[in-house]
């Protein structure tokens, strides 16, 4: 079983920055995709950035230039700085692993962080 830890978030001003952290623990394989997804009201949960282990990042058309994400990949860990943030960037964060065992892809998240952007 693989275990993820964020902490970070809360309420920020419209151009403001925050910064997510999440440590992961487990049966963590050495290939591996860490990322941060974001769920507003009444929406899915979509991907907001992604980095894999060899360091190539994907990021969501809305927060290129804003956003960073980064990760330790000794400690398991993935960090996401949050530049600009505008109140559309509001929703719950939730921290992601997939790890690949086998062959097979496994998803692991977070409990979730609220982050607030207000106007």
């Amino acid at each position: 079983q693989v275990q993820l830890v964020e902490s970070g978030g809360g309420l920020v001003q419209a151009g403001g920055s925050l910064r997510l952290s999440c440590a992961a623990s487990g049966s963590i394989s050495s290939a591996n995709v860490m990322g941060w997804y974001r769920q507003a009201p009444g929406k899915q949960r979509d991907l907001v950035a992604a980095i894999a282990s060899g360091g190539s990042t994907n990021y969501a058309d809305s927060v290129k230039g804003r956003f960073t994400i980064s990760r330790d990949t000794a400690k398991s860990t993935v960090s996401l700085q949050m530049n600009s943030l505008q109140p559309e960037d509001t929703g719950v964060y939730y921290c992601n692993i997939r790890v690949v065992r086998l062959g097979y892809a496994y998803d692991y998240w977070g409990q979730g962080t609220q982050v607030t952007v207000s106007s």
